[in-house]
């Protein structure tokens, strides 16, 4: 059985904190913008087979897209050229969050529907696409009385951990995890796609690809079925991320090899049960 493999990456950066860093002449915001600018230059010559699910903050597409930040900091990235390669379709499946990253269950009913609506007039001119078909949760934060909102925005699928994700009918702890499920709140229904925290915890901190693909059959060798398994995490915090040596990153280390022994695959989010979350 061969396994689908969905990368999801969630990227945010508060208002003026890339500037206040440069201003302070930190090492930090340097960091942060070459990991930015990794990841599209990872993913050149490798479009067959390589794909990843993005989540950007209405905060940072909104400093990416201020032309005297984008001046300010060309000497170390084209934010204009980044913000190009992110409207790529072949390569990025954008998915939809909060403005300002809020964690959406802890705020006022009122304010969630003004940062989704807030983010998409944002992403919609600088990613340039009308329709973003999934959504990531800021620090995973799910509640279902959330399903009626996202669904009126369009959203057909939703991230969630697979430590909350519970089963309406009996199911295998494979199909738990690498099978995408239905969650219904009164007469709403939304696809929720589960992280596997485990793998997802090993892609912050480091692995080798080789025990990836080791962990990866083990864990799904007993589906009767194509399983998705589903990694989530930040992609510009921590050493892996952010190291800058060739050969000691994520994406020089990792995914590169990974993905040059893949071949080509793209997740079908086709619910095939229900659960609760």
């Amino acid at each position: 059985m061969i396994a689908q493999h969905a990368l999801v990456l969630n990227i945010h950066q508060p208002p003026n904190n890339l500037q206040d860093l440069l201003d302070d002449g930190n090492w930090e915001a340097t960091e942060i913008l070459y990991a930015l600018d990794r990841i599209p230059r990872s993913l050149w010559g490798v479009e067959e087979v390589a794909k990843v699910h993005l989540s950007l903050s209405g905060t940072l597409l909104e400093t990416l897209n201020d032309p005297e930040f984008q001046q300010r900091v060309y000497g170390i990235i084209d934010c204009g050229s980044l913000l190009w390669h992110f409207q790529n379709q072949g390569l990025f499946e954008i998915l939809g969050t909060g403005y300002y990253h809020p964690v959406l269950p802890l705020i006022p009913e009122a304010d969630r529907h003004q940062h989704l609506r807030r983010w998409l007039d944002i992403a919609r001119h600088v990613l340039w696409r009308p329709h973003f078909q999934g959504f990531w949760l800021p620090e995973m934060g799910f509640s279902m009385e959330l399903i009626p909102l996202l669904q009126s925005f369009g959203y057909q699928y939703v991230l969630v951990d697979s430590k909350h994700v519970e089963p309406v009918t009996p199911m295998s702890w494979q199909e738990l995890r690498y099978r995408p499920h239905i969650a219904r709140q009164g007469k709403d229904e939304m696809v929720v796609i589960v992280r596997d925290r485990d793998l997802s915890n090993a892609q912050e901190s480091g692995m080798d690809v080789d025990w990836f693909n080791n962990e990866v059959a083990k864990r799904t060798k007993w589906c009767d079925f194509v399983p998705l398994v589903t990694t989530c995490t930040d992609g510009e915090n921590g050493g892996w991320f952010r190291n800058t040596t060739e050969g000691t990153n994520f994406w020089s280390a990792f995914t590169c090899r990974s993905w040059s022994r893949s071949v080509p695959a793209s997740p079908q989010y086709r619910p095939p049960s229900s659960a609760i979350i």
